[in-house]
């Protein structure tokens, strides 16, 4: 906030009035939400085309002259159109996080700013990144071992239903596991830890990695390995990218020293309202 040297408070810096937080915040809801159905509705008609691309990893398993079944006479309408809705929030990420930068960016200082967007810019393709790894990489290693550990009088013919909860349980799981470097980021560049406490509880890091993996994935060891590597050297990853954020210099002090040895208030960095960015 501008401050003069004795500390005193700009007046036109005055904090925003809670209604127009509000305002503002539903403002930025109605963008979000007007952009995921712009997305769905642009793919709704190819709500089917989508499904076969998900499901393309378990159809490629199994026996010949099977295929997948419907056991509910809705599911044949419902699971593309839930798969399409999901998809169209994916590709609808994007506008979602900008327009959350634009509600909060206005209330953050300079040198936030410039940690801030990289941020959140990462986050969005890691995001990304994860649910392709799933879907190019996991899902044919978990289907082929599904199909194959079958006995051999049982027909594979799984059901539409089952097979997209499945596929969106993993779609998140590794979505969100991707998540770790930029969560190990935020979490030493705001003081909550240092590198070196997380690298020193690696041990206990690398159980909780397997815990977590055994909650998010299909009840077996296979699938829960499949995950918990990952999440394990994401967070070296992130361990490695925490030394960068050590290494930034630290927010200017709001703090000056006088001539005579008694400490003044000096200019901050200014951090402008929602008012200011209109």
């Amino acid at each position: 906030m501008n401050q003069d040297s004795s500390g005193a408070r700009d007046e036109q810096d005055t904090p925003m009035p809670l209604i127009e937080h509000l305002i503002e915040l539903r403002r930025r809801l109605l963008v979000s939400v007007c952009a995921i159905l712009v997305c769905f509705l642009a793919l709704i008609y190819f709500a089917n085309d989508i499904y076969l691309i998900v499901s393309q990893p378990i159809r490629d398993k199994l026996p010949a002259g099977t295929s997948m079944i419907a056991t509910d006479i809705t599911a044949t309408f419902f699971a593309p159109f839930k798969l399409t809705a999901v998809v169209a929030l994916f590709l609808a990420m994007p506008v979602v996080l900008h327009q959350f930068w634009k509600f909060v960016s206005p209330g953050l200082y300079q040198h936030e700013r410039r940690v801030a967007i990289p941020i959140l810019v990462s986050s969005v393709l890691l995001f990304y990144i994860g649910i392709a790894f799933a879907h190019y990489v996991i899902f044919p290693l978990i289907m082929a071992f599904f199909v194959s550990t079958g006995p051999e009088s049982i027909v594979v013919t799984p059901d539409i239903s089952q097979y997209l909860s499945i596929a969106l349980s993993l779609f998140f799981a590794f979505g969100a596991t991707f998540e770790i470097p930029v969560a190990i980021v935020l979490m030493v560049w705001s003081g909550v830890t240092t590198r070196a406490q997380l690298a020193d509880k690696r041990r206990y890091i690398i159980v909780l990695c397997f815990f977590v993996g055994m909650l998010l994935t299909p009840p077996d060891p296979f699938s829960q390995t499949l995950l918990a590597v990952p999440m394990i050297l994401l967070f070296e990853f992130g361990l490695q990218l925490a030394r960068l954020v050590e290494k930034l210099p630290e927010a200017p002090s709001t703090e000056l020293v006088s001539s005579s040895g008694s400490s003044e208030k000096a200019p901050a960095e200014s951090a402008p309202t929602h008012s200011e960015s209109r």
